[in-house]
């Protein structure tokens, strides 16, 4: 029988996995409930090709089971699975059906050897390496009540965090510029902006009034410089924010507030001067 994968948020209904002491019919029905449910997984398995294995911890049961369907389609059934020797380090970029759709950088060992039993309860050993090194790996690691998070690095957990909290697999990094052309177009208009308060510091000090319209001139060119770079900056960063998938739903509001900031500084600014300067 085809069971509901347990995916994110959804906490599994066990802590963490209990060896079999009795091979019995309820057993044998976990197992041909795992091997329907791997077949039927792609569905559930969103952003993932298929899905290669599922441990019993994973369907919400107690057993410490684990079944990989092989390349041939066949099936490696472990009960009680134990991993009692690593050999080697590399780092995979994984999926899991518990995090669908999403992936993160994991340390993993190359080589392992594991002990494990069949349906009959008769003892087995079994090396492994690469890719089903991996898969066996990150099961067993369910049978412990863990996912891959526990393996993560502190720099990639971040990272994974934030993959949680935007739904993307799409690299944060990546998707969200940290600095980029639409910073300096700000940056130059708040340079323009100071270009005015300085030209309202120095009219306290000179008492000509030719002068002084002058500079009054002056701060109203700049300000209507200003305003066309306000315009630049506000269709250009939403351009900007349409490339980074994870940033748009914040794009917007940072580009409002950006600009009414400028603006109020800009309006303070020419106020000041209005009342002052002419």
């Amino acid at each position: 029988m085809v069971k509901e994968i347990i995916t994110y948020p959804t906490p599994p209904s066990v802590e963490y996995a209990t060896d079999v002491r009795i091979f019995n019919e309820d057993l044998f029905s976990l197992i041909e409930d795992l091997k329907d449910t791997i077949n039927d997984a792609i569905p559930q398995v969103r952003g993932q090709n298929n899905c290669k294995g599922l441990a019993a911890y994973q369907i919400g049961n107690y057993f410490n089971v684990v079944v990989i369907k092989k390349e041939d389609g066949s099936f490696l059934e472990l009960i009680n699975p134990r991993i009692i020797n690593t050999n080697g380090k590399i780092t995979t970029e994984e999926t899991t059906a518990y995090f669908p759709g999403l992936s993160a950088k994991v340390e993993r060992y190359d080589n392992i050897s594991l002990v494990y039993q069949d349906k009959d309860a008769s003892d087995h050993s079994l090396k492994a390496s690469g890719e089903l090194s991996v898969l066996l790996q990150r099961k067993i690691d369910y049978t412990f009540g863990a996912t891959f998070l526990m393996k993560l690095s502190k720099d990639e957990k971040e990272l994974f965090d934030k993959k949680l909290e935007y739904g993307s697999n799409i690299s944060i990094p990546e998707s969200c510029a940290i600095v980029s052309y639409k910073d300096y177009i700000l940056k130059f208009a708040n340079i323009l902006t100071t270009v005015i308060a300085f030209l309202l510091v120095i009219s306290f000090f000179i008492s000509e009034n030719e002068t002084l319209s002058t500079i009054w001139n002056y701060q109203k060119n700049i300000s209507y410089s200003i305003l066309i770079v306000s315009i630049i900056y506000f269709f250009y960063a939403q351009y900007e924010g349409k490339q980074y998938s994870s940033c748009t739903s914040c794009q917007i509001g940072n580009i409002i507030g950006s600009i009414a900031i400028l603006l109020i500084k800009l309006t303070l600014v020419m106020l000041l001067s209005y009342f002052l300067v002419i």
